[in-house]
């Protein structure tokens, strides 16, 4: 305290009763009880000051315990390292997708096998982010090949080649479609074993990857969960050299509810609860192998969902006073919509009439639908560098769909594919394994970051992709 301070604290303004007392009571007080109150002035300030010492010594003693404390902790993450491998001979990566797993399904009701791997296993936060489209193929390509959609040439669940006018569909295995080099070929390429148990792509016969017999199963949706379950665990019963050093396991749930109810409704938490019990099994068939603690599990889903209804419906029909749309010019509705127009057609004065009337407030929902032409969409979607990828592109508001005409049908369910900064997009990436710190939470990272981050876990060099080659290092723990 400066001396301004202790004068304040010392100096007491008179009372109302002690202005009004006589002459002689004031001569009174300042004979006899003078020393008194002086006294008990200096009692009073001496109190505060110690009062006020004492609880500045506590906050002090507190703020020094939480920081000390934190220091300790942020000490002891830094200083982990990675814990080696007790059984196994070889570092393996199980990766597995949950499809259309939005993050906070994992919230919907008790999942104390995933929240297992999450307690002593490291967590995107805030969820993975999945690139654009969110869609299934092109998602869980990019996170085998570190590539986005553009580059790996799955720009769609189904697109045409403008060259050949082939069609792509999610049963389309020749090799000329998929690009880049996906994880199973990149192991095998340095002489290491992988297995899939369905993911698209991987039966496409690429490079040096065959599909192997045993060691690559053919997508067949009516498998049960438990049989593929049942499958992976079969592998570790192998010899070590036998062992895959890259596996894959994929279920198609929760999308399957989520498209038929959105995401809200009780069959999702049905689903959720199912696929988290083929995670117990899961965890539990490693654990009797004595495993559990070598092998890396990556869960993954490949995009969230969203809730649909027709009243979030924006009709192509509508447009015609301005401009119309012919079926045959449509490759794909919503919620991304693509347009091809014919030649003769210029794509930048279709897009300029379309927008034109959608912001025309004469057509339903038209302020939800933006068109673009390709090379103009945002660049953070990385969107446009591929013929495969049509001149025209619409990006719909979350929740609204896109349709040719007006119908009687009746439609409420869910829906991804929207733009990958929409929060309901979001997935999650949870990872347990050697590597990865004990509950420890990182921020959210687009999947495209997941190759890079498996080749390093198994020491072996990728091919080239557009994840960052230092990302493993921030999500990883040291060797040594």
């Amino acid at each position: 305290m400066d001396s301004d301070s202790i004068s304040i604290l010392t100096s007491k303004a008179p009372t109302k009763r002690e202005e009004e007392l006589p002459d002689s009571t004031d001569a009174l007080l300042s004979s006899s009880d003078a020393p008194q109150k002086s006294s008990t002035k200096s009692v009073l300030f001496i109190s505060l000051v110690l009062s006020t010492c004492v609880a500045l010594s506590a906050a002090i003693a507190i703020a020094f315990l939480f920081f000390s404390s934190s220091s300790s902790s942020n000490s002891e993450s830094i200083n982990e390292v990675a814990r080696p491998l007790t059984k196994l001979k070889h570092p393996v990566v199980l990766l597995i997708s949950s499809d259309g797993f939005r993050f906070g399904y994992q919230f919907k009701t008790y999942t104390p096998n995933i929240n297992r791997l999450i307690k002593n296993g490291t967590e995107a936060e805030s969820g993975l982010i999945p690139v654009f489209p969110t869609l299934t193929f092109p998602n869980h390509y990019s996170i085998v090949t570190g590539l986005y959609p553009a580059y790996h040439g799955i720009i769609n669940n189904y697109f045409t080649d403008p060259e050949t006018n082939e069609v792509f569909t999610m049963a389309s295995h020749e090799p000329k479609w998929w690009l880049g080099e996906p994880l199973w070929e990149t192991v095998v390429n340095h002489g290491l074993k992988a297995s899939t148990y369905f993911w698209p792509g991987s039966e496409v016969h690429k490079g040096s990857w065959n599909c192997p017999k045993d060691y690559c199963m053919f997508y067949n949706s009516s498998v049960p969960f438990e049989e593929r379950v049942d499958t992976v665990l079969k592998y570790f019963d192998l010899s070590s050299s036998d062992i895959p050093s890259f596996m894959t396991l994929y279920f198609e749930d929760p999308d399957h509810q989520g498209h038929q109810v959105g995401p809200d409704d009780p069959l999702i938490t049905e689903a959720v609860a199912n696929i988290d019990e083929m995670i117990g099994k899961l965890i539990r068939g490693l654990e009797e192998r004595g495993v559990f603690e070598d092998v890396t599990v990556i869960m993954v889903g490949d995009h969230g969902m969203v809730g649909t209804c027709d009243k979030k419906l924006i009709f192509l029909d509508d447009l015609t006073s301005w401009i119309e749309i012919p079926t045959e010019w449509v490759q794909y509705y919503t919620p991304l919509l693509a347009i091809c127009p014919p030649s003769g057609y210029s794509p930048k004065d279709v897009v300029a009439k379309m927008n034109e009337g959608l912001k025309s407030g004469k057509v339903d929902n038209g302020q939800y639908l933006s068109v673009y032409l390709k090379e103009e969409l945002p660049s953070r979607l990385h969107y446009a560098a591929s013929d495969r990828i049509p001149p025209i592109i619409g990006l719909v508001q979350e929740g609204y769909k896109v349709e040719q005409k007006r119908s009687t049908r009746q439609e409420c369910g869910g829906a991804h594919g929207y733009d990958n900064a929409f929060f309901s997009m979001r997935t999650i990436f949870i990872a347990h394994g050697p590597q990865f710190a004990r509950g420890r939470k990182v921020p959210s990272f687009e999947n495209v970051q997941i190759y890079n981050l498996v080749t390093t876990i198994l020491n072996i060099q990728g091919a080239a992709n557009n994840g960052t080659a230092s990302f493993p290092q921030s999500i990883l723990l040291p060797s040594h």
